[in-house]
């Protein structure tokens, strides 16, 4: 049973078990399948169950496909671990599908879905903006206000697809609080209230405050390497109409 459990073949309800020691619920469905393929190593395992995969992206990975970069992505590594759980049968073979996206910079959390029929249950909720989406970034300078709403209108330019404050463009909205003052920097916790692209990184240098690392949007200093902005909760309603949410301590 040890071996079992290590390989990832024991599922209650749907989830991979791998701890001996884990309650059981009563009516609990108990299921034994084969070895669960390794888990890519460039993407951290956050949540997964029979519907869904909630993962942890690292700065520096696409989300989807772009025309100069096909192969490494968070999708493509996530589909091919999920079609390697199918086996060699091409019956009922897992899938996966993309619910929203992370900018390649930007680090966090990821929700994929595995069936059609879910993926448009949760980007109905990304419309409706229920879905609970917080951010933690470190932004350059002392920002005054220890809380505050950004309300700007955003445009991307059709040449560079560089995301800018104009008008005549779509409403962006970003609740920010102070989380602690350093030196030279501020950290902030942020809530998205609109999912524009983007968005989060264009308000706060509209602010005069650009995000440390993101020289993109005019930020002078790179202390890590990386911009740094961090996906650290991300809640949703699921399949079955629970309430799910996750969170992610950022890496800076």
């Amino acid at each position: 049973m040890r071996g079992w459990l290590a390989s990832g073949r024991v599922r209650v309800d749907g989830v991979v078990v791998r701890r001996g020691a884990t309650q059981v619920p009563p009516g609990a469905r108990i299921s034994l399948g084969a070895a669960t393929p390794a888990f890519p190593p460039a993407l951290r395992l956050v949540h997964e169950d029979e519907d869904l995969l909630v993962v942890e992206k690292p700065s520096g990975l696409l989300t989807v496909a772009t025309e100069r970069e096909r192969e490494r992505t968070a999708y493509r590594l996530l589909f091919d671990y999920v079609a390697a759980q199918g086996g060699t049968s091409r019956v009922a073979r897992p899938r996966l599908f993309i619910v929203h996206r992370l900018d390649r910079e930007t680090s966090g959390l990821l929700v994929f879905a595995k069936s059609a029929a879910l993926k448009r249950q949760l980007q109905a909720q990304f419309v409706a903006r229920t879905v609970e989406r917080g951010y933690v970034a470190v932004v350059e300078g002392h920002v005054r206000s220890d809380a505050g709403v950004l309300r700007d209108r955003l445009v991307t330019d059709p040449t560079t697809l560089r995301v800018r404050s104009a008008r005549g463009g779509r409403e962006a909205i970003t609740e920010y609080r102070v989380r602690a003052r350093r030196a030279r920097s501020t950290v902030l916790e942020l809530r998205l209230r609109t999912g524009r692209r983007g968005q989060i990184r264009a308000q706060l240098a509209a602010l005069g405050h650009p995000i440390v690392g993101d020289r993109a949007f005019g930020a002078t200093s790179d202390p890590v390497r990386r911009v740094c902005l961090h996906a650290a909760v991300l809640g949703f309603v699921d399949a079955h109409g629970r309430s799910r949410r996750f969170t992610s301590p950022p890496p800076f």
